[in-house]
């Protein structure tokens, strides 16, 4: 397992990453058996402003989300020890993945894989070699369309919570209204009885 972060060659803060400073970086898990590749990928993205950690296998990955949260897993569809599909399928039966998004690394040409991991509900894909460029906006567009159907579920939730709130307080607006109406019945009811005992008071003097 590694962790790249962005930092220069003299051990300083880049200074091209000052106007994300204010915004918490964008966390990724890049997962794949190709020791070279994987390499490659970590300092590439780290490099572009990314926090990016790596798992050598998919069994490694797995663990990795016990500990940590991450905003988008890009897996290696080919992997021998435990495929690309399998890789992201334990991760949702665990449970651990959370709001993360997940994007398969499909090889050149392969329509198949593309349209298996797809099927198995990966969110985006991309076909290797690949350009970083483009990688880095396919990246950010999944794990802003992640955080915008996370917020309008939160909404969504709140609006729910509101409703049930308001719901109850009419709820208990018609109880209380109920109550009022029949102790004004009671109270007509005494009033009624009160009279008419007096009248029968008053037949009995006359």
């Amino acid at each position: 397992m590694h962790i790249f972060t962005r930092t220069r060659e003299d051990g300083t803060e880049d200074q091209d990453s000052a106007p994300r400073a204010a915004m918490r970086r964008i966390r990724l898990l890049v997962v794949d058996e190709n020791a070279t590749a994987l390499s490659v990928m970590g300092r590439r993205l780290s490099h572009m402003g990314y926090d990016v950690a790596l798992a050598e296998n998919g069994f490694v990955a797995i663990n990795m989300l016990m500990a940590q949260k991450f905003d988008l897993i890009l897996i290696d569809m080919r992997m021998q020890m435990l495929d690309g599909v399998a890789t992201m399928k334990k991760m949702r039966a665990s449970g651990l993945l959370g709001q993360a998004s997940v994007m398969m690394i499909t090889g050149q040409s392969d329509s198949a894989a593309i349209v298996e991991a797809l099927e198995a509900g990966a969110d985006d894909q991309i076909v290797k070699p690949f350009d970083f460029e483009i990688l880095d906006a396919r990246i950010r567009h999944v794990v802003t369309r992640a955080q915008r159907i996370t917020e309008l579920a939160r909404y969504n939730d709140e609006l729910d919570a509101r409703i049930a709130r308001r719901a109850m307080e009419l709820g208990e607006t018609r109880a209380t209204l109920d109550e009022l109406q029949a102790d004004r019945a009671r109270l007509v009811a005494s009033i009624q009885a009160l009279h008419d005992e007096l009248e029968r008071v008053n037949l009995a003097k006359g």
